[in-house]
């Protein structure tokens, strides 16, 4: 059973340090906090094996599940509504995830928040699981007094973009799956089931027709450990070395403006990008977040090097006392009505509000374009594996015909 080592304090206030068997780690939580009555500071499981500190070196690995983070916002913006302490309510939420690491962490932020620390100093401490976004909007909330609405704001912002991203996931799924059965079915044919038919091909004193004789250099490299070895280590290789080039500056923006012009999903990533922006931009300034800081988040959070330069050039645009709008429409990024959108929206001051509509219209456009994306890619692909079948099929049948020839 694992053991878990705990910093706790008791009725008197003394610090107690000790270790308990449980189960899991909610378990050891409810053993410490209602059998011992003491209020935990620290909790940690402690390694007992090589296997333990495999796992553990694992779980680090391991981000923390958007679906659970958009769980917790929901139902911290619920408690903090109803007028539960904010320490009751990351006790309750740590002790009720599924998620390990969100688990840990926010046994962490509530003994930062007993300790004094506000709510945002403590999530910032945890950027690897809260964004700039998510602790800038609950410093904002602070501020304003309004945290409750704040946290509903961004528990609903949330559940927006993890809806979105599940969609373009879901539609994508299908065709990937497609395509690897398919190409797992052409690979067993060419390892196992054609070099039968090669032996023969071989044995015939007849010159082969070309597909045939393709066929039969793959089906040879493909049966070649000293081929295989020699492919797929020039493919890891390229892949690694094109890996290094996007990590550089130059290497990433022009990754990212290939994203936004490939035939279709270029289409596709410009309108997920879109409703990102606008929906990341008007949910931190309708909470409150100043426009040149609310700006400078979108742009770390945007994760395309085009946008961040937008952004960039919206930051300087405002600093000279222009409009958004502007640089909106100079970049050739954002369309005519997204430009005139945000335009109306600066002059009625009601900018947040015409941000949202846009993220709205844009999250339908996307969804319009995932049922065209994958009605179109299903017909793609039934042609193209029925291409590569036609070819193997007239490749073997090919000498077969040649050889009746001959005999009659």
């Amino acid at each position: 059973m694992p053991v878990f080592v705990y910093e706790a304090r008791d009725q008197d206030g003394q610090i107690k340090k000790d270790q308990i068997e449980a189960a899991n780690i909610r378990m050891a939580q409810k053993m410490v906090q209602q059998e011992l009555k003491l209020t935990i500071i620290k909790m940690e499981q402690r390694s007992g094996s090589g296997d333990g500190d495999i796992m553990a070196w694992l779980s680090s690995l391991k981000g923390v599940d958007e679906q659970a983070l958009t769980v917790f916002s929901r139902q911290f913006a619920t408690m903090i509504n109803a007028g539960l302490a904010m320490v009751r309510c990351l006790d309750i939420l740590s002790e009720q995830t599924e998620d390990k690491k969100l688990q840990q962490t926010l046994v962490q932020v509530r003994r930062d928040v007993e300790g004094g620390s506000t709510l945002s100093s403590a999530l910032q401490k945890h950027s690897d699981v809260f964004s700039a976004l998510y602790y800038s909007m609950v410093k904002a909330g602070e501020m304003g007094g309004v945290l409750d609405e704040v946290l509903d704001r961004l528990a609903g912002f949330m559940e927006k973009d993890f809806a979105l991203k599940k969609k373009v996931k879901a539609a994508l799924t299908y065709p990937v799956v497609i395509l690897v059965m398919a190409l797992g079915i052409v690979f067993f044919l060419v390892t196992y089931i054609l070099p039968t038919f090669v032996s023969l091909f071989e044995g015939m004193n007849l010159q082969l027709p070309l597909p045939t004789r393709i066929l039969i250099g793959l089906t040879k490299i493909a049966r070649n450990p000293v081929f295989l070895l020699i492919f797929f280590g020039l493919g890891g290789a390229a892949l690694w070395g094109l890996k290094m080039y996007i990590n550089t500056p130059p290497g990433r923006k022009q990754f990212d403006n290939l994203k936004l012009q490939l035939p279709v999903f270029g289409l596709l990533n410009k309108k997920v990008a879109i409703s990102r922006f606008c929906r990341t931009l008007g949910t931190l300034l309708s909470s409150g977040v100043p426009i040149m800081q609310a700006l400078e988040i979108v742009g770390k959070a945007s994760g395309n090097e085009v946008i961040a330069d937008t952004v960039t050039r919206i930051r300087d645009s405002i600093r000279e006392g222009e409009s958004i709008a502007a640089p909106l429409g100079a970049s050739g990024m954002f369309p005519p009505m997204v430009t005139q959108m945000v335009a109306v929206g600066e002059e009625t001051g009601n900018l947040d509000a015409m941000l949202s509509k846009i993220a709205d219209f844009y999250d339908t456009e996307v969804e319009y374009l995932l049922s065209s994306l994958t009605s179109m890619l299903e017909p793609i692909m039934i042609v193209g594996m029925g291409a590569i079948v036609g070819f193997i099929v007239v490749s073997v049948f090919l000498p077969l015909y040649q050889l009746v020839g001959s005999m009659a």
